[in-house]
């Protein structure tokens, strides 16, 4: 599966790389977050949750998709088109940061706190670091050569997780996590020019800035919409509830959109440039998908099982007794990510045969309902209103991207939805199990329940494995 040059050996040996340095760069992080929520108070954490928001939607009004648009391209590695994608990709970077900077004390005011407007133009300054990449570093997705691009991006994030932990022991306060998370853009940008060396020139190719422009043209608008859905909630509820309170909530979903967010990475830096070599076969792009699709439903479903019975003893292992509260907005947040991955899977499909904008429907219609539903839910459900939106926000775009899937390509739907049986029966037996553990008694302790959680688990795969595999000896 991993030697030759077939596109597939290529795609596992990208994943095998990513994976690896992934794990390694999240693991990171968690290990950060289990040392910094014992050194800073959960208030620091509820003002970076809006810093990062504030953030995110400035970089998404202006995001074009340039570097997804060269790697697409049949002629993305050739210089003129590597060159042009560069001095777009600053020149969005300049305006963002621009405009943060100028919004920053309207932000400060809105949520009445005097440090945001500093945290946020200190912070933000990686953004001028993102967009001033090497443009030759694009051709480690594009070539599917992942092992350099594992050491720019994933080895970045680790030496800003390792600055932040420092700071933090010499700091105490907010600071240092918003010069650590800056740090990590200026990390990724001195080794993107150490592994790829070289500078752009002046000149552009009319041709390029026009594909270029096509493309970006269809994914404009996009990364605002997918921001409505995945921020909106730490806006209404840094508005309506205390910064101490959104610390606990956004510490507690970060322990599953860390991974998820890991994993949807991995689809965008691997299962997109695959899929773009086979763009023009609807038959083995289906086998593509459904193949991925599997995996995903086979590990996660189950994971939402024991996230959903066992969160509350392990946001007390990971974080301390009192990040428990979230164990509801975690439990949420599960379904959520489990969901969203199928769905960038299916993203992934849109943007590699050359149409983002079919994808704009679906993050449409979710955008639409997180607006709808957002304010009442945080106000009658509490801090779990967050994630309850999202759930029904992820629920129709998913079924919108799924329908639309079958009118691109052909997809047997019957077929796709097969995928969930013996991973959903393994998560009703988890969940049967869970209740009848704590019918007897016997998960009092912390340890003694994610020890059970686990072993329940570990069991759940064994035998979706099994299922899995016997379905493919016999179709």
């Amino acid at each position: 599966m991993l030697k030759g040059e077939a596109l597939r050996a290529k795609a596992m040996r990208g994943g095998v790389w990513l994976g690896a340095g992934s794990v390694a760069e999240q693991a990171s992080r968690f290990a950060r977050n289990m040392i910094l929520t014992r050194i800073l108070a959960p208030s620091a954490f509820g003002a970076m949750a809006i810093v990062m928001s504030s953030s995110a939607i400035v970089g998404a009004l202006t995001e074009v998709g340039v570097r997804q648009a060269v790697i697409q391209n049949r002629r993305g590695q050739e210089k003129e088109y590597l060159d042009a994608g560069w001095w777009l990709g600053l020149g969005r970077a300049i305006i963002t940061y621009l405009i943060i900077f100028a919004m920053a004390p309207l932000v400060a005011h809105f949520y009445g706190l005097a440090d945001l407007s500093s945290l946020l133009r200190v912070t933000l300054l990686g953004t001028l670091f993102d967009g001033a990449m090497s443009p030759r570093s694009a051709l480690a997705q594009k070539d599917l050569k992942f092992g350099r691009w594992m050491v720019i991006s994933n080895g970045g994030g680790i030496c800003g997780v390792i600055l932040t932990v420092v700071l933090s022991l010499v700091m105490h306060d907010v600071w240092a996590l918003a010069i650590g998370f800056g740090s990590e853009s200026i990390f990724r940008c001195v080794l993107s020019y150490i592994l790829y060396p070289g500078f752009p020139s002046l000149a552009w190719e009319r041709g390029a800035i026009r594909d270029l422009y096509e493309f970006s043209k269809q994914a404009f608008g996009l990364s605002f919409l997918n921001l409505i859905f995945s921020r909106t909630d730490i806006f209404v509820l840094g508005k309506l509830y205390p910064a101490t309170a959104l610390g606990l909530y956004s510490m507690g979903v970060a322990l599953i959109v860390t991974p998820s967010i890991f994993l949807t990475s991995m689809f965008a830096q691997t299962l997109f440039p695959a899929l773009t070599h086979v763009q023009d076969d609807k038959e083995r792009i289906n086998r593509i998908l459904i193949e991925v699709s599997s995996w995903v439903i086979l590990l996660g479903l189950p994971g939402v099982a024991v996230i959903c019975l066992w969160g509350r003893p392990l946001l007390s292992v990971a974080y301390g007794a009192r990040y428990a509260a979230a164990a509801g907005p975690l439990a949420v947040a599960s379904g959520v990510a489990f969901l969203n991955l199928l769905n960038a899977a299916i993203t992934c499909v849109f943007t590699a045969v050359g149409r983002p904008a079919l994808h704009r429907r679906a993050v449409t219609a979710s955008a639409v309902a997180m607006l709808i539903v957002i304010y009442p839910a945080c106000k009658l459900l509490g801090m779990v209103g967050g994630q309850v939106a999202a759930l029904v926000a992820i629920i129709i775009s998913y079924l919108l991207q799924v329908f639309r899937m079958r009118s691109l390509t052909g997809l047997n739907l019957l077929r796709y939805a097969r995928t969930f049986v013996p991973a959903a029966l393994a998560s009703v037996g988890i969940l049967i199990a869970g209740y009848g553990f704590r019918m007897f008694g016997l998960t009092v302790k912390p340890a003694m329940n994610l020890t059970i959680g686990a072993a329940t688990c570990i069991t759940a795969y064994t035998l979706c494995l099994l299922a899995v595999m016997r379905r493919k000896s016999t179709g």
